[in-house]
């Protein structure tokens, strides 16, 4: 019992901060939970993720995008976690998912020779990056999302400005594209904001995939991968496999179990794939060898149930590829 108590008291104290309380976020914050659906609502679930594991991650904005329902929603879980020792706190994987992102953002910039860099969030949600990563201090960054998720992370945020914590931009610039990737614009409505093909460019596709149909998300990848002959592009997606889309039908479809061998395909090079607890991604949050994460590993990836108690294997997958402009030779 006393290390259980022991756990709970050495994870970080969490209190809502005051600017959650006043009426105005109040009143957006209810639009959220009673107007939007339940990929919308992810977006502040994931910003609950972020805040509640600031210990690992530095982002002074989450608590405010995520909202007081579910920052304490998943504040009792992790207590639930810790008080019965279970091997994966609630949360951990939104954690190490974030800094594996951010590492892989921060190494794609630097891979580039020089010139102009974009980076394009798409299914942005809650996502700060542009608020939190240095790394970005050149970059012109695009979040694209649903027009009203964005309108009301903008709200949000100009209400932590009318509560002088003014949220000081990173990036070099930061625009917003409202719109639905299943629609066929999308990337014209990047471009009409600015974004230029011709620039290199690190695409983020962060938990957003596998909420598309099978069609929309490989003409997402599709577009993308045909973009990639005027410059340097690095895409850095993560994909469920087909047992982990199961485990809600109705909110998540698209599922690839080989997207290290469907990427190439698409004209994408220098694939590497990665899972959670893989030695770039753990970030030290994993140490029990026997946790879902660390078992999964050891297990050939065409396995469908754990071969020990028959347990789906649900898989997240981290990608990473390069594309580039054809070698020019000259005679």
């Amino acid at each position: 019992m006393s290390n259980q108590v022991n756990s709970v008291q050495q994870w970080p104290e969490f209190i809502l901060p005051d600017s959650l309380y006043t009426d105005n976020i109040r009143e957006l914050h209810a639009e959220i939970e009673h107007k939007w659906d339940t990929s919308r609502q992810s977006a502040c679930q994931i910003a609950a993720g972020r805040a509640l594991w600031r210990h690992v991650i530095n982002d002074p904005l989450a608590e405010l995008l995520a909202g007081e329902t579910y920052l304490k929603s998943l504040y009792e879980k992790i207590k639930r976690d810790l008080l019965n020792n279970a091997r994966e706190v609630s949360g951990v994987m939104i954690a190490v998912r974030t800094l594996w992102f951010d590492k892989q953002i921060e190494a794609a910039l630097s891979s580039f020779d020089g010139g102009a860099t974009q980076v394009v969030l798409l299914g942005a949600g809650m996502d700060t990056r542009a608020y939190r990563l240095s790394c970005l201090k050149e970059s012109d960054i695009f979040e694209i999302d649903f027009p009203e998720v964005l309108q009301m992370k903008t709200s949000v945020l100009k209400e932590a400005i009318n509560e002088q914590k003014r949220p000081m931009l990173t990036a070099k610039s930061l625009k917003r594209v409202g719109t639905d990737l299943r629609e066929k614009d999308w990337l014209k409505k990047l471009q009409a904001s600015g974004l230029e093909l011709k620039k290199n460019t690190v695409w983020v596709l962060e938990g957003i995939l596998y909420y598309l149909s099978h069609s929309h998300a490989m003409e997402v990848l599709n577009v993308i991968a045909n973009n990639c002959a005027s410059a340097h592009t690095v895409l850095l997606a993560d994909f469920m496999n087909k047992q982990a889309t199961k485990m809600c039908s109705s909110i998540f479809h698209f599922y690839c179990d080989w997207p290290d061998l469907l990427l190439p395909s698409l004209g994408f090079s220098q694939v590497k794939l990665s899972q959670i607890g893989d030695p770039d991604a753990h970030f030290g949050l994993l140490h029990d060898p026997l946790n879902l994460f660390n078992k999964l590993r050891s297990l050939p990836r065409s396995l469908q149930t754990h071969p020990d108690d028959g347990t789906p294997c649900c898989r997240l997958y981290l990608l990473q590829a390069s594309g580039a402009p054809p070698i020019q030779i000259i005679p």
